[in-house]
């Protein structure tokens, strides 16, 4: 597949980029092991964040919020999304024969065997489905990878920071300072973060689902926050009361992937009917 950017979408590069994240937020590695760490990672994942550090700019949020946010592309259902997303496997894929079905359904049987709770189960299901972005023309920098605040000064745990040399708005003084066009405090909601899939499926999602989720699914990508307490001076007593949620869920995102492929002839009819708990059969995408 081909984007409307000229940029391949790329199963393997993707495959590269999970692995580093799980290796890089891997809870046994020490952090003052991060520089060389980085500097082992393979070419695509630095490549990834090269073109994502320089084009995430403020700008660009507002203008794929206004491209986006107005859910008018598809309408269609939870499952029928899992299926569509299956059209981002690359057949040619030495590394893995899992769709992108296979590998929901192994982060929501995991949370399962857990005893988590249904709507947790469920949020482990859906939660790459803003994924689809993709197969509506957005290269890879522009749809996953770590999110982090537009229009306020980069910290300094975001993973290649010094990529961010290239940014436009390194150039303007707003968005320079550690609160930027925020107020401290102002609470996450009201902060922008680099445009991904955490942000488009939680609008698709938000009036269906309990706080804790939509907190996991806004947030899953967010690591300089959730994982090296970044940006707490723009919290809110709300986001101090999610952040154990979101970090509770971080593992089912990451370590949740395996080699073996789940049933979907036995799970499928356990999902489906978790899917209609939540959600009504059609959704505007």
């Amino acid at each position: 597949m081909v984007t409307a950017t000229g940029t391949p979408y790329s199963h393997q590069t993707e495959e590269h980029w999970e692995q580093f994240l799980q290796a890089r937020y891997d809870p046994a590695r020490e952090k003052d092991g991060f520089r060389s760490f980085t500097l082992d990672a393979h070419p695509s994942v630095v490549e990834f964040y090269r073109l994502n550090h320089a084009q995430q700019t403020y700008a660009f949020g507002l203008a794929k919020r206004e491209e986006y946010l107005g859910l008018n592309r598809r309408r269609m259902g939870i499952w029928e999304g899992l299926e569509y997303l299956n059209q981002l496997v690359d057949d040619s894929d030495p590394d893995t024969d899992l769709s992108q079905v296979d590998h929901a359904v192994q982060s929501a049987e995991s949370a399962r065997r857990d005893g988590q709770p249904r709507w947790f189960q469920l949020t482990a299901l859906i939660h790459d489905l803003g994924k689809v972005l993709c197969l509506w023309g957005e290269p890879q920098w522009a749809v996953v990878g770590d999110t982090f605040p537009v229009g306020c000064a980069w910290d300094k745990s975001i993973v290649y920071h010094d990529f961010f040399a290239a940014n436009p708005d390194t150039a303007d003084p707003r968005f320079q300072t550690p609160a930027g066009v925020y107020e401290p405090g102002c609470g996450l909601r009201n902060v922008m973060l680099s445009w991904g899939h955490d942000e488009y499926l939680y609008q698709v999602v938000k009036n269906y689902l309990p706080e804790e989720a939509l907190y996991m699914i806004r947030y899953h990508s967010f690591y300089p926050w959730h994982r090296e307490g970044a940006y707490t001076h723009l919290m809110d007593s709300k986001d101090h009361e999610m952040l154990p949620w979101v970090r509770r869920f971080n593992p089912y995102d990451l370590y949740s992937k395996s080699d073996s492929k789940p049933d979907l002839a036995v799970c499928r009819p356990y999902y489906q009917e978790l899917i209609a708990e939540y959600f009504p059969p059609l959704l505007n995408w």
